[in-house]
């Protein structure tokens, strides 16, 4: 890809790659994925003669890894199957498993440090991603995967979506990491609140806000809607909303548009369904206070990442069982863009055992485990096959529309936050300002002062 070419055009040119697999499809117009400061460098392919080398699994026999991850879907299933590895490589793998903040925390201490307790760590791109690849905080990996015994013949790199290699891919051709998962906002509607006043489902933003005010009915505990108000939780759903105005919080050259008048208009759609048409305290919700609600059937919609459907479709934790749509991203003013994040697992600069680590890595992301993500509705694997797995496509835990909504979103994917060094900083600050429209604030006001706090720390992060 030619680095020059900017993000407008990068974006076009990439909603036209297709042909092959609906997945395959699907999955490389998403590349705009890449960053939003910057386009993917060419990645390398594997070796061509991989296939035809001896691939030995047992050559780390007897080493012991520690895995960092994260308790989530992918981390619960990447411990479930931990014992395949272990037979298979002859190495003993020893899997944390903390909430995410407490991983963020721990990451940061040990990576500042200088010396990792682990050798392998699972990431997000959308937050972690330009901090870890300005100090090389992961290995590169192109040294395996372009040395035959290093990879296992049926892996296939280039078995992996456009959009995964650019979540792996840092601009000077750099791969830090294996894209584990793509994730992309949708709206979550509950077809019996829909149905029971004869409401559509959402085409438009226009259509949400009707929607939120006609089926508000506090006075039965159901409420229009509801998303992420909690302080930094709730700015990726503020910046998602923003794609529809076809606009970045952070363009390309770094430039803030958080003052300009589609942020601004933005913000006060959030304010109007937060403020007016969700349940009491959402200013205190995260993701997982929206799920409850939703999953006790008190919200006619709520727009979060897709990953949720597996507890939503649970009859042991939820009352919606069967009641919900899976609604694509709807069309916003000027333009339909599903904010999208990623995740990812890399081998620690600092470990010791980066050779294990790696076959570790190798073995998370294989054909068989993105199937198995897939089927338990984790997240969207960035590996093509895993959506022409037929065992994986049969033993869906969720409906078949969820990956309707899976293949539609990949059509649209577009980085939800700005992929930059201060993520949390800005994800903080303007946390703020959206926490306190929800309270009533002026959101132009809110915005100015967001913005005048952030832009020296923008600034002196890429210095």
């Amino acid at each position: 890809m030619n680095n020059k070419m900017n993000r407008r055009e990068f974006i076009k040119r990439s909603a036209l790659i297709g042909a092959g697999t609906a997945a395959a499809s699907l999955l490389n117009a998403c590349v705009p994925a890449a960053t939003a400061t910057q386009a993917p460098a060419a990645t390398a392919a594997p070796a061509a003669t991989a296939a035809k080398a001896v691939f030995d699994w047992k050559r780390f026999k007897g080493e012991k890894i520690e895995a960092l991850l994260i308790k989530n879907t992918v981390g619960d299933l990447l411990v479930k199957y931990q014992k395949e590895f272990e037979d298979l490589t002859g190495i003993t793998v020893g899997a944390d498993t903390p909430a995410e903040q407490q991983q963020r925390q721990k990451l940061a201490v040990e990576f500042q440090s200088g010396q990792t307790s682990f050798d392998v760590v699972y990431y997000s791109f959308h937050v972690q991603k330009r901090l870890f690849g300005k100090n090389k905080w992961v290995a590169d990996v192109r040294e395996y995967l372009n040395d035959p015994t290093m990879v296992a013949p049926d892996w296939d790199w280039n078995d992996f979506s456009a959009a995964g290699k650019a979540w792996s891919t840092e601009a000077d051709g750099r791969i830090d990491a294996v894209c584990n998962k793509i994730d992309y906002f949708i709206l979550y509607c509950n077809k019996d609140i829909f149905a029971a006043k004869g409401v559509a489902l959402p085409k438009t933003y226009d259509d949400i806000v009707a929607a939120a005010q006609k089926l508000h009915d506090p006075a039965k505990n159901v409420f229009g809607f509801a998303g992420r108000g909690l302080k930094n939780a709730n700015t990726i759903l503020w910046t998602s909303m923003l794609l529809g105005w076809d606009m970045d919080a952070i363009d390309s050259k770094l430039n803030l548009n958080t003052t300009s008048a589609e942020a601004v208009e933005s913000a006060k759609m959030y304010q109007n369904l937060q403020k007016n048409y969700a349940p009491p305290g959402v200013a205190g919700f995260n993701w997982n206070e929206c799920q409850s609600a939703f999953a006790q059937g008190q919200l006619a919609m709520w727009w979060d990442g897709l990953g949720f459907a597996t507890p939503l479709e649970d009859p042991k934790t939820s009352k919606v069982v069967g009641k919900i749509a899976y609604v694509v991203t709807p069309k916003g003013p000027k333009a339909q863009w599903a904010g999208m994040t990623g995740d990812g697992m890399g081998v620690s600069s600092f470990s010791k055992k980066k050779g294990a680590a790696w076959y570790y890595c190798m073995w998370a992301s294989n054909k068989q485990m993105q199937a198995r993500t897939l089927a338990a509705a984790a997240g969207a694997p960035p590996r093509n096959s895993a959506y022409t797995d037929p065992d994986a496509l049969k033993s869906l835990v969720v409906p078949k529309d969820w990956v309707d909504s899976v293949t539609g979103s990949g059509k649209i994917g577009r980085p939800a936050l700005p992929i930059i060094v201060p993520v949390t900083e800005f994800r903080d600050i303007f946390g703020v300002a959206l926490t306190n429209m929800i309270g009533g604030a002026d959101a132009a006001t809110e915005l100015k002062k967001a913005t005048d706090e952030f832009k020296p720390i923008l600034e002196k992060s890429e210095k």
